[in-house]
């Protein structure tokens, strides 16, 4: 059997500085210094004021189960040894909605408690690991 890389996201620019984060271990999200809006994902202007002035900011790392959705036949070969898997769209405490993966749950309900942890992904020989932020049922 071939191995298949994953697909890897642009790691430049505000999408980088977001995966640098990450690979710190800490989740950070953009936060508008005029309207203290938080945003994700990152962007240059602020969609509720439009400001250009911003921070990383550190997330508790806690939210809930806001939607999601079971993978049941992968889209990509690298996939295709993990299905079924859930996509889910965390609510962070702060308001901030992220697509991620989730762990350690037995069953899915809307409002489940979650705690970000981070997961090295594979890719190919020679290639730095994508640290992705993922999330664990319970807090």
């Amino acid at each position: 059997m071939t191995a298949f890389a994953r697909p890897q996201p642009q790691r430049d620019g505000l999408t980088g500085e977001f995966y640098d984060w990450c690979a710190r271990g800490e989740l950070r999200f953009q936060r508008c210094s005029e309207c203290d809006r938080w945003r994700h994902p990152p962007r240059v202007r602020c969609a509720e004021c439009g400001s250009d002035k911003w921070t990383w900011e550190k997330s508790s790392g806690h939210g809930t189960v806001y939607t999601w959705t079971v993978v049941h036949q992968a889209l990509h070969p690298a996939f295709a040894e993990t299905t079924p898997y859930a996509v889910i769209v965390v609510e962070t405490e702060e308001g901030v909605r992220i697509v991620t993966n989730l762990i350690g749950a037995q069953s899915l309900r809307l409002g489940l408690p979650v705690t970000v942890e981070f997961e090295t992904q594979p890719v190919s020989e020679g290639e730095a690991g994508l640290v992705l932020p993922i999330f664990r049922a319970g807090v």
